[in-house]
């Protein structure tokens, strides 16, 4: 069988999720499972892998699928916990009384609010945060929902403490990268996921600063009184201010310390001193712009819910005592992380649950850091002393778990089928059937599915790939709602066709992860969840057709320093 054709019915378990996804607007808790029967048919069909191999791939999927939902169910939890208790009210209500300049509570509230609930809990959340806080606040729902989605972006890569990276590369390609530290290439796995960390936040870092000024020019034009760019241009100063604000954390936190903290401590500190700023008029535009009287927006900008001219919200607590979830969150996760303490050993070498040789197949293990999971250690403790610390009625705090559990329904189904589906993608290169005759030299094993749309698509585009490399990754997220489930999705392919094409894997697979992170602009999943949250639903296609384009620019500016990076060498593997 050619490359060609292997490549092509290794691509329709993907084709089959967009199609229903997207064409069909099925959920992917529906979409999911026929994709992934859509991959076991091409496997037992065109790969002629036994049926038992399939089966055994699908469950250490299902068992590294419990892993990113014990995040996911963590983060939910102590989200769900703040709101109960009254702290996120209570953050929400600070977050509004810090300047009547529009433009300046965008930044604040969907830039670096956003940014910050991105770290820390991820999966949609900072969309359904952040919008009705800006509709409360007189935006334009349609404004609202197109700013949130635009910057929920470059803080997602390290969104929900580090998963798509720890996780979805986690599970595409660390039996890649642990062939590459046996063969010299790599010191380590946990080493090689911190430098797909630090090189990201190069491909991110100018995006911090153009984004902002780009979305706000972006609104102004399209949703201003005045319909100018320019109204939005004139808060650069205070874009640029922000910029470094959380910058500057983000870039060294990747650095000293690894993927988990970037994005939520890069957007506590950079909220902080933005927010102080602000207070201080420091870099604020002399004249304050607002979106004008509400008579005269256009009716397209609208939606379910009215602007009521009031916000609803009320302290319930301090502000400090609100805060302090997270900032324990912040400090367990920096802690538990550094390779200097003796913490991040101890909670690799505990509460281990390993599933060696499932179903027989020698190949085919699994294990579950439980300690070692974000979504154990610090959300669900953290989500318990919360209850203590906020003085909850136990009748709340349980509402809190019953809510969280509730809502893991739809993602544990979804999740678990992705990542079979990718477990069988990466396991279709060996066939225990024809094992032998391999090993003898009279046979030889089919390339597994990524590798076989890699070696057709490097055939193709060959050294142009590092251009479009970060729009896959967007695709991914684009098809799944997820920058997780993209880097699952595309993560080992992006590193076959680095190695067909002879290119860094360092930067390829870098750029894949800041392609899944900006394609959550475009994922139907994020503009669904938005359009709930501002009365927009049914509004879908208008928002994808704004966020578009910073997207285009988004996957444009990756592009050219994945170029730079090369062309620099600035990685030899």
């Amino acid at each position: 069988m050619s490359t060609s054709f292997l490549a092509v019915v290794a691509l329709i378990p993907i084709l089959v999720a967009l199609v229903l996804m997207v064409g069909l607007r099925m959920g992917a808790m529906k979409a999911m499972p026929i994709a992934w029967l859509a991959c076991v048919a091409g496997a037992l069909l065109i790969w002629d892998l036994p049926f038992g191999y399939v089966i055994a791939l699908s469950i250490q999927g299902a068992i590294s699928a419990v892993g990113v939902l014990i995040i996911v169910f963590g983060a939910l939890l102590i989200l769900h916990t703040l709101q109960y208790s009254g702290g996120m009210e209570t953050i929400q209500y600070g977050m509004q009384n810090v300047s009547k300049d529009m433009r300046v509570q965008a930044i604040i509230i969907g830039y670096m609010f956003a940014s910050f609930i991105e770290g820390a809990a991820g999966f949609g959340t900072p969309a359904a945060l952040a919008a009705p806080l800006l509709l409360s606040l007189g935006f334009p729902p349609m404004a609202a929902a197109v700013l949130c989605l635009t910057f929920n972006s470059f803080p997602v890569t390290f969104g929900a403490v580090g998963t798509p990276i720890l996780i979805g590369f986690g599970t595409s390609i660390r039996g890649a990268v642990e062939a590459a530290v046996a063969a010299g290439n790599v010191e380590s796995v946990e080493q090689f996921f911190k430098i797909i960390g630090e090189t990201v936040t190069l491909m991110h870092g100018p995006m911090a600063f153009i984004l902002p000024i780009f979305t706000l020019g972006f609104v102004t034009r399209f949703f201003g009184p005045n319909r100018k760019w320019s109204d939005g241009f004139a808060a650069w100063k205070f874009c640029i201010f922000a910029g470094f604000a959380f910058t500057v954390p983000y870039v060294a936190l990747a650095w000293a310390v690894g993927p988990e903290t970037p994005s939520l401590l890069g957007g506590l500190i950079g909220l902080a001193v933005v927010i102080t700023g602000a207070q201080k008029g420091f870099c604020v535009p002399k004249t304050v712009w607002t979106f004008g009287e509400t008579s005269k927006w256009e009716k397209s900008w609208t939606g379910d819910i009215a602007f009521s001219g009031k916000a609803d919200f009320k302290p319930r607590m301090s502000q400090f005592m609100a805060w302090l979830p997270y900032v324990l969150i912040g400090l367990i996760l920096v802690l538990t992380r550094v390779n200097f303490l003796p913490f991040k050993a101890w909670i690799n070498n505990n509460a281990v649950l390993s599933f060696d040789g499932i179903l027989g197949f020698s190949n085919v293990s699994e294990s579950l850091k439980l300690l070692n999971l974000p979504g154990t250690l610090p959300f669900m403790l953290i989500a318990i002393v919360t209850v203590f610390l906020h003085g909850m009625p136990i009748g709340k705090a349980a509402q809190a778990w019953k809510e969280t559990t509730v809502k893991m329904k739809a993602a544990t189904i979804s999740l678990i089928a992705s990542v079979a589906l990718v477990k069988i993608f990466q396991g279709s290169g060996f066939n225990p059937d024809t094992a032998a005759a391999v090993a003898a030299g009279t046979a030889q094993f089919l390339p597994s599915m990524p590798l076989a749309m890699a070696t057709a698509l490097a055939g193709m585009l060959g050294s142009t790939w590092p251009f479009f490399a970060s729009y896959t990754g967007g695709l991914g997220a684009f098809i799944t709602g997820s920058n997780t489930v993209s880097d699952m999705l595309f993560g080992m392919f992006q590193w076959d066709i680095a190695g067909q094409l002879n290119l860094s894997r360092t930067v390829i697979v870098a750029a894949q992860a800041a392609g899944g992170a900006m394609g959550n602009m475009i994922c139907i999943h994020n503009i669904v969840a938005v359009c709930t949250v501002v009365g927009l639903l049914n509004r879908e296609g208008d928002i994808l057709k704004k966020t578009f384009w910073p997207f285009l620019l988004y996957g444009i500016v990756v592009g050219i320093i994945a170029f730079m990076l090369l062309n620099g060498g600035y990685s030899s593997f």
